[in-house]
């Protein structure tokens, strides 16, 4: 973006309290199109919790569970070593298949 953009004052819409809306989450909304944030922080996590989310950015979604609850886990054979392994995903044979220690290695080997 060729415009530079400064700190902005906000003030949340439900707790009537001053946040910060720093330069770099000023890019990231427009980006992405975003209007400003009407909350504070901690307003949108309580807000969240309400609506069923975790509440916490660095967990995530919960993949449209309305309840939260855990994704599906689907049994498979791990490709490399053989032993049982638990994924959050169906496996088709299309592609190998690891357990947790294998998919480790595996990924260390690419780095």
């Amino acid at each position: 973006m060729s415009t530079l953009m400064a700190d902005k004052a906000l003030v949340c819409a439900d707790c009537s309290s001053e946040f910060m809306f720093t330069a770099s989450e000023q890019e990231f909304f427009a980006e992405r199109q975003f209007s400003e944030p009407r909350r504070c922080p901690s307003c949108r996590a309580v807000r969240k919790l309400s609506r069923g989310g975790s509440g916490d950015p660095a967990r995530g979604s919960s993949y449209g569970s309305p309840s939260g609850s855990a994704r599906p886990m689907f049994t498979a054979t791990c490709s490399s070593c053989g032993r049982e392994a638990h994924v959050p995903f169906q496996p088709t044979g299309a592609k190998p298949v690891y357990c947790s220690d294998c998919f480790t290695s595996q990924r260390q080997s690419y780095r």
